[in-house]
């Protein structure tokens, strides 16, 4: 993370109880933090993503706090580099943000914070399906190169305001956006990222992503 503004963080190293699991996350919160936005991360992916951690360091500058969250634990992940099922157990991975949720409302350092998510990929069908599920706490969500058509009929019941970017060459994930967007009946938005491709790795692209997230998120977050 830069440190080199004036702005403090606390940091740490947080396990939640899921059921009969933990997840492990890293929490990071800004002195005088205005909301927390948790991280759906996407399919293969994990907590310690380059791209979801420069997005969350983005957020952090803007006040905001941030729980990156492994939503499989060690052994789980090793089983889905096999069978590669668990990443589109959408159920299961909603459940564990909900999960998530309610120990943030529980935690005395965040539970005064109003919560957000970020979803990536399958990530983003997810968070659309545990938004649904928690209409009161969650405020706000955004997609980034995500599969809301995974969040089927749950997409309809989300309250929270809803940001969908996509990268202009990802033309499949496009459609299945559009589609979702016609289904969301709270305030949403659609943006395309000219040039980007699915992982945004094209010069300016993820930094394109991060001011978006950042700016809908410090909108609807507020204390």
């Amino acid at each position: 993370m830069d440190n080199t503004s004036t702005q403090n963080y606390r940091e740490h190293l947080v396990k939640v109880a899921a059921g009969e699991v933990k997840l492990e996350g890293n929490l990071v919160i800004p002195d005088a933090a205005t909301g927390i936005v948790v991280f759906a991360h996407g399919s293969g992916s994990d907590r310690h993503s380059p791209r979801n951690r420069y997005i969350a360091e983005v957020l952090q500058q803007a006040r905001l706090a941030t729980l990156l969250i492994d939503l499989l634990t060690h052994e789980e992940e090793a089983i889905d580099l096999i069978t590669r099922h668990l990443r589109f157990d959408i159920e299961l991975l909603a459940s564990r943000l909900v999960n998530t949720t309610d120990w943030l409302a529980q935690n005395p350092e965040t539970h005064h914070l109003q919560v957000g998510y970020f979803g990536a990929s399958t990530g983003g069908g997810a968070a659309l399906v545990a938004a649904a599920k928690r209409p009161q706490a969650v405020k706000a969500v955004v997609s980034r190169g995500g599969r809301p058509d995974l969040a089927g009929s749950a997409l309809p019941h989300v309250q929270a305001p809803t940001l969908l970017i996509v990268g202009g060459y990802d033309t499949q994930v496009i459609a299945m956006n559009q589609d979702a967007l016609k289904q969301l009946r709270i305030q949403k938005q659609l943006e395309i990222i000219p040039r980007a491709t699915h992982l945004f790795e094209e010069p300016g692209a993820l930094a394109a992503v991060a001011q978006l997230a950042s700016e809908w998120f410090t909108r609807y977050l507020k204390l």
